[in-house]
């Protein structure tokens, strides 16, 4: 039951602007869920949310975790973009040459657009590394990458 209430707690707040702890407890209540002020307290808790602004100005209940918004996606595309030199891919595996010193941050900028073909990433000094779950995956990701890299110098 817990499991289910912290999984409805989570989309709840993904999809509406919850302010208070007896907002998201009437919510719950109309989804089949009685609970307490206490419980809900020791949920939040235990999700570790927290309160952010939202769009409209209020405090709103938030996981933290920013969704790929396009304001994530165009700062990590300017920090990509002025750091990658070429990508090229090799089965499954996407090969990013950057500046010098420049892959950390271009690797950040890829972490941060949480691709969801994307199993992980390592960054040397120029080089940085991805590994995709498919072949297939890691040429929309280099394809993908490219337009990036066009866009910026059109």
């Amino acid at each position: 039951m817990k499991k289910r209430r912290q999984a409805k707690i989570l989309d709840i707040i993904s999809n509406l602007d919850v302010e208070t702890q007896e907002d998201l407890q009437a919510i719950l209540k109309e989804n089949g869920f009685d609970v307490t002020q206490a419980t809900i307290s020791r949920d939040i808790k235990e999700l570790r949310l927290v309160k952010e602004l939202s769009e409209s100005g209020r405090y709103v209940y938030s996981t933290g975790k920013k969704n790929n918004s396009d304001s994530v996606s165009i700062r990590a595309t300017g920090i990509f973009v002025d750091s990658v030199i070429s990508v090229e891919s090799a089965m499954n595996m996407v090969c990013i040459k950057c500046f010098s010193g420049m892959a950390g941050a271009a690797c950040a900028a890829i972490d941060s657009m949480q691709w969801n073909d994307v199993v992980g990433t390592i960054a040397g000094d120029d080089t940085i590394f991805v590994l995709c779950k498919t072949e297939n995956a890691a040429q929309v990701f280099t394809t993908n990458l490219e337009k990036s890299l066009n866009v910026k110098n059109a």
